[in-house]
């Protein structure tokens, strides 16, 4: 049965907000600024499942920081609502307030540690400020260090870590409360290629064992591809596409999603672009098609293919990757010769494919 069908999704839907972590219904923000009132969010309707990782994506200025800190209510709402556990959290006084900001951790892109406290010092600090008991705290201190992988670390001070050891620092103290949500504001941006997937590995690891509601914002769609469950992409304060992650990257529909995948897209090989003509010079000539795979139960499969063409089928290049159990990408093919008729062979590759691209012809080698 295929990913889109609308009735999977529709149930799939309310299902989310039935049972939401996290709900934003018609949520807006505007701030007031020396040119006048400036909107940063508008109509926002998302639900967010306890447990999930979820991403929020878009240019600068989309609002992804704005919706992120609404969640905390660091931002309040000029209009619309943000409610956890089904409660609406405008209504919230200092004290409820501070519960629920000690039920939210967060981690930041630039760290925030003390340069003048130890490792032990920077993740103690808020049980310290909370009015934990020294035994207590210390129990909770030790625990963390060991989950973030920074037991040996204890002693030193930042300026003697390197970028993910001081994220590790971060996330550690973004747990001391046991919070229900763990909110990430680009936390990667500032690492390295390879310090950025243990960092990404450390969050799964947390979410699946300690069963966090994880959310977070990145410029970065490789991030979301590793990570997150379901993301939302906004433009100019609005949602203009959101679903699995799958979904949205095996068949994005919005402009500014495909510009934001743009970066992850795989290039046609020069050798490729040389040898390819666009009409065909001789009889002989292949017929060069791109499948396209969006993740809804079509499987690449070479013997399949070459029976359904009638002829020959040539892998010239390919870019597929598994994304939650889905097959999303492409498959280059030459096809040559062939018994069926050009528009017969296309139709007949359609059925095994989500969408069929023809590039041109090459000559047959």
């Amino acid at each position: 049965m295929s990913g889109f069908d609308p009735f999977l999704q529709q149930a799939a839907a309310a299902s989310r907000v039935a049972q939401a972590h996290l709900r934003f219904e018609r949520l807006g923000k505007t701030y007031e600024a020396a040119q006048g009132p400036v909107q940063a969010l508008h109509d926002i309707e998302l639900a967010i499942e306890r447990g999930e990782v979820f991403g929020i994506i878009g240019r600068s200025g989309a609002g992804k920081s704005s919706l992120l800190r609404t969640i905390n209510r660091l931002e309040r709402p000029s209009s619309g609502r943000v409610l956890i556990d089904g409660s609406d959290i405008a209504g919230y006084d200092d004290d409820a307030l501070v519960a629920l900001r000690r039920r939210i951790g967060m981690i930041f892109q630039h760290f925030y540690l003390m340069s003048a406290k130890t490792v032990w010092q920077n993740v103690e600090l808020p049980l310290k400020v909370a009015g934990v008991p020294r035994e207590a705290r210390q129990r909770k201190v030790r625990e963390l260090l060991e989950l973030v992988g920074l037991e040996d670390k204890h002693g030193a001070y930042p300026a003697q870590l390197s970028g993910g050891q001081k994220q590790r620092v971060g996330i550690a103290r973004a747990l001391v409360h046991d919070p229900q949500i763990l909110l990430c504001d680009e936390a990667t941006s500032a690492l390295d290629p390879e310090t950025t997937q243990a960092i990404l590995g450390l969050l799964r690891e947390i979410n699946r064992r300690l069963g966090l509601t994880v959310v977070l914002i990145t410029h970065e769609m490789a991030v979301i591809r590793e990570i997150c469950d379901r993301v939302v992409v906004l433009e100019r304060g609005e949602v203009v596409e959101q679903g699995p992650v799958w979904q949205v990257f095996g068949a994005p529909r919005h402009a500014v999603t495909r510009t934001l995948l743009a970066p992850l897209q795989h290039a046609l090989p020069a050798s490729l672009q040389q040898r390819l003509q666009v009409e065909r010079g001789s009889s002989s000539d292949d017929l060069v098609l791109r499948l396209h795979f969006a993740g809804t139960g079509l499987e690449p499969d070479l013997p399949a293919l070459g029976a359904a063409l009638g002829g020959r089928a040539t892998l010239l290049d390919a870019s597929l990757e598994q994304i939650q159990g889905h097959a999303v990408g492409h498959l280059i093919l030459s096809v040559g010769p062939s018994a069926l008729g050009h528009e017969t062979l296309i139709e007949s590759a359609r059925t095994l494919a989500d969408h069929v691209e023809v590039l041109g012809y090459v000559a047959a080698v």
